[in-house]
């Protein structure tokens, strides 16, 4: 065989690359621990990965797919231990590592072969040695240093990484077609898509392999994107939700010095009638128009009982009847911005749907929020006219220019997410409905779940 010729990249070169890869993703992610105590356990994986990659090597070809599987379990395990991230989001950095270390590696060995084809393992201590090992530092230092560099704009460190399902499957699926193509030809020498010598081999493998690390990188750089897109949207949200609060203050500050400048008419009509019967009668119209404009929302949140003053409002502008039920007391462990976005979203699309049923009788929202068990259950409720479309999952947005609208529901389920809930949509019998279960707790929120 061509490999007994030119031998495969030393099982100790692979070890140290897949140990380098690993702490690149460690250094981009928060910690899990610092000081002397992550040193340690950073110093420690090295000997471990090289040693399980050592012993991988002294199994039979028959186990080489288990060795593989205990070098990746051991970098997850390293990247696990080290980084403040969740198990899926450790599988998600395992197999970027994975993938990353293939290339460096590769690239590595295939230039040392190629300049020293007729001897490419060196005697320990002759000249070649020390040559191969500064080619081995200096590749590694290179490569690693670029794909930290590269990955910095990818995983800030002030945000978590939050990665979906979806985005780990595919993740996995690159990984594997990139693994499995890479090293075809030291299995199937005969194939479409094997080399026909060593050194096309190891070319074949580097180009793969970085084919492969594009492909993650672009991934990760289009979740990216997309997250910035509806966090931009969710600053929008918020924003609007302010300006009609503000225009909503306006509008009652206008009536309230309106109804000031009327209200002695109106004590003096109330002292010069003699009946008893209209006096009553004019006092309770007075407080039924003061009534009007004072809220009775009283959540237990501030800023919740702000945004569904606000929305109440509308609706009573709007000839809609909004009911509300709600504990805001169980949804303090909520930040303003995801709290203002969520219930903005929702009672908006609620009105807007609430406008197009003809019957203003049938014009009905109904909120309620409140504890069960360990979790916090939300619903928002209301009456249909018109049938609704639902696409991937989301209600299709009935707006003409859907490149700017259509994240209302999208955004809700980034922010149920980010606090590890789940949300359903349902129609029956003309009436939607919106649910979403969280877990009840108090500690920050992972942002980017996204």
């Amino acid at each position: 065989m061509i490999l007994q010729l030119l031998p495969d990249i030393p099982r100790w070169y692979t070890g140290l690359a897949e140990w380098s890869a690993a702490l690149v993703y460690i250094l981009l992610m928060r910690p899990r621990f610092v000081g002397w105590r992550r040193i340690g356990v950073i110093a420690a994986a090295l000997p471990l990965m090289v040693g399980l990659q050592v012993f991988a090597g002294t199994l039979p070809l028959s186990l080489w797919v288990v060795g593989m599987a205990m070098a990746i379990v051991g970098m997850f395990a390293f990247i696990h231990l080290t980084s403040n991230v969740n198990t899926r989001d450790s599988w998600y950095l395992t197999v970027r590592a994975f993938v990353l270390a293939e290339l460096v590696a590769s690239l590595e060995w295939q230039l040392w072969v190629h300049w020293i084809p007729e001897k490419p393992t060196p005697d320990i201590g002759s000249s070649a040695y020390v040559m191969s090992l500064v080619l081995l530092v200096a590749c590694y230092s290179v490569g690693f240093g670029a794909a930290y560099i590269a990955e910095r704009s990818n995983f800030p460190r002030d945000q978590w990484l939050g990665v979906d399902g979806r985005s780990l499957v595919v993740a996995f699926a690159i990984a594997l077609g990139t693994f499995f193509v890479s090293n075809l030809s030291f299995a199937w020498s005969e194939t479409p898509f094997s080399g026909s010598n060593g050194l096309d081999i190891f070319y074949i493998r580097t180009l793969v392999d970085l084919a492969g690390f594009v492909a993650l990188y672009t991934q990760q750089g289009h979740q990216r994107q997309t997250r910035n897109e509806i966090e931009l949207a969710e600053s929008r949200m918020l924003i609007s939700s302010q300006h009609e609060q503000y225009l909503q203050s306006k509008h009652n500050i206008e009536e309230l010095n309106r109804m000031h400048h009327d209200l002695k008419h109106y004590v003096a009509a109330i002292r010069a009638e003699e009946s008893a019967d209209r006096r009553s009668e004019y006092l309770h119209q007075l407080e039924e128009t003061i009534h009007g404009y004072e809220s009775e929302i009283r959540t237990g949140n501030a800023a919740l009982d702000v945004i569904l003053i606000s929305k109440f409002e509308r609706c009573r502008r709007e000839n809609i009847s909004m009911t509300v039920t709600v504990d805001g007391t169980v949804l303090d462990f909520m930040d303003l911005m995801r709290l203002s976005a969520l219930f903005g979203n929702a009672l908006d699309n609620a009105i807007e749907a609430s406008l197009k049923v003809s019957d203003t009788d049938q014009r009905i929202i109904n909120v309620s929020v409140y504890r069960e068990a360990a979790f916090v259950l939300i619903r928002f409720e209301n009456f249909v006219q018109e049938p609704i479309r639902f696409v991937g999952g989301f209600p299709q947005t009935t707006k003409r220019d859907r490149q700017r609208h259509g994240y209302g529901v999208p955004n809700i389920k980034h922010i149920v997410e980010s606090y590890g809930g789940s949300m359903t949509m349902s129609v029956q019998d003309s009436w939607f409905s919106l649910r979403i279960l969280m877990p009840s707790r108090t500690e920050t929120p992972d942002p980017s779940l996204q």
